[in-house]
């Protein structure tokens, strides 16, 4: 069930928790992911399992979306790899902030001033984009190339990445090339 109004969307569905390999997941149904505002990622708050939770849902790559679960909330709710969950996810009015992974926070907090500033001024849902961009790589290289090259576009203006469909499984744990692969 969904009433669609961009934040404030309030999505209700049943899944199953998967894991694929580090990662633990729900995959949101076809009706539920299209009632969202969006096939890149959505902030969202609501429930999983009775309890709560606020994060950002990902897109599988398929016009669809992935919930992450983290373990100590698959723990606080007593569920496990094949068990059915109760979801509800609410579209939040604002994003929370990225947790900004240690190579780029490193290279922003020694950046010119002025990058620090276009870093601070965008929206926590840009800064999502920059994080998903630099982190969809599992090679260090291009990783640190990312990095060099988010700071060189912050530098002359970009607000944010271009040229990677928002759409696409960009987590390099569970992604096949672009994709949530298909449940076994």
């Amino acid at each position: 069930m969904a009433t669609k109004t961009a934040a404030g969307t309030t999505v209700e569905f049943s899944g199953a928790v998967e894991v694929l390999g580090p990662v633990t997941l729900v995959r949101l149904p076809d009706d539920a992911s299209a009632a969202l505002p969006s096939r890149g990622q959505v902030a969202v708050h609501g429930s999983f399992a009775g309890r709560e939770l606020a994060t950002v849902v990902e897109p599988d790559g398929r016009r669809g979306h992935w919930l992450r679960v983290q373990d100590t909330l698959a723990s606080a709710a007593g569920v496990e790899e094949g068990d059915p969950v109760e979801v509800t996810l609410v579209v939040a009015e604002e994003w929370p902030e990225p947790e900004v992974p240690d190579d780029l926070a490193a290279a922003l907090g020694s950046a010119p001033q002025a990058i620090r500033e276009v870093w601070e001024d965008i929206t926590p849902m840009a800064r999502w984009e920059w994080v998903r961009w630099v982190g969809a790589t599992k090679n260090a290289d291009t990783r640190a190339k990312r990095v060099r090259v988010s700071l060189d576009k912050m530098d002359h203006g970009k607000r944010r990445p271009c040229c990677f469909d928002l759409s696409s499984c960009t987590d390099p744990d569970v992604m096949r090339s672009g994709k949530l692969p298909e449940p076994s």
